[in-house]
């Protein structure tokens, strides 16, 4: 395993499927994902982030129930692990650190935290 470094696509699609829930499979991730996020992405980016993610212990998996509209086929269903929900309260905790060094005076935009 390469690392246990959380990405900035990694940590949108651990959000992503933290927000999801029961429907955080790869479909609903990647529309969801450009929905919030406002671009486009594939779902090829959606699987290989899951996978990577799974591999570093930040996502387990699941599959649901084959359905007649899937043609038998079953949603492989994701969710944030304990580890995931670590790295991602880590990640959190670091931009709020780094944000709240920033004086207010340095941007000319309003930014409030």
């Amino acid at each position: 395993m390469k690392g246990t470094h959380l990405g900035e696509f990694e940590e949108i699609v651990l959000l992503t499927i933290a927000a999801l829930r029961e429907d955080a499979y790869g479909l609903a991730i990647k529309k969801d994902l450009e929905e919030q996020a406002a671009r486009k992405i594939t779902l090829s980016a959606v699987h290989a982030a899951c996978n990577r993610l799974e591999a570093k212990g930040f996502l387990s998996a699941h599959f649901g129930e084959a359905t007649k509209m899937r043609g038998g086929k079953r949603k492989k269903i994701y969710s944030v692990s304990l580890k995931g929900q670590h790295a991602l309260k880590a990640a959190h905790s670091l931009r709020l650190k780094l944000w709240r060094r920033i004086p207010t005076t340095s941007f000319q935009v309003d930014v409030t935290w």
